[in-house]
């Protein structure tokens, strides 16, 4: 499932990369540059700008909550998905790309040591250089994924 998210919705698009979806961030107020973009990457809308839903041409999910935590609820149970833990902290949270591999020993200098001593597994973004690893947020996720399921 692909994403595009407006402008007003930037919590919730990064809470969607987290998740391992992938999610187009539109930060652009030009709802004609949105509708060309979802449809040439068949992505579904998710809005809470009422303009956008007039178009037709776009599965397009109106976004009621404030909270990133209900939205979320939200968007999965509308299109009845469920988050594969397989797929957590794939993608880059900055910008979308699929985070790859990265030897240890290339990223000492590029983490706080505390964090190059207690981990092993180290991943990076190709495009904007960003360095993920499995730290306490992990858990806090999976405990976030389990709250969305009540």
């Amino acid at each position: 499932m692909k994403f595009l998210v407006s402008r007003e919705l930037g919590k919730l698009a990064k809470w969607l990369r987290i998740l391992g979806f992938d999610t187009v961030y539109f930060r652009q107020n030009n709802k004609s540059s949105l509708v060309i973009t979802a449809m040439r990457e068949n992505r579904v809308v998710l809005t809470r700008n009422n303009k956008i839903l007039e178009d037709r041409l776009l599965k397009t999910i109106f976004v009621k909550s404030l909270s990133v935590k209900e939205q979320l609820k939200e968007v999965l149970s509308n299109l009845d998905i469920t988050p594969d833990q397989k797929l957590m902290f794939t993608r880059c949270t900055i910008c979308n790309t699929q985070l790859e591999h990265i030897e240890k020993d290339n990223i000492k200098s590029k983490v706080p040591s505390y964090v190059f001593d207690s981990q092993e597994d180290f991943f990076c973004c190709k495009v904007c250089g960003r360095i993920y690893w499995r730290g306490s947020h992990w858990g806090n996720v999976v405990e976030v994924i389990k709250g969305l399921k009540t």
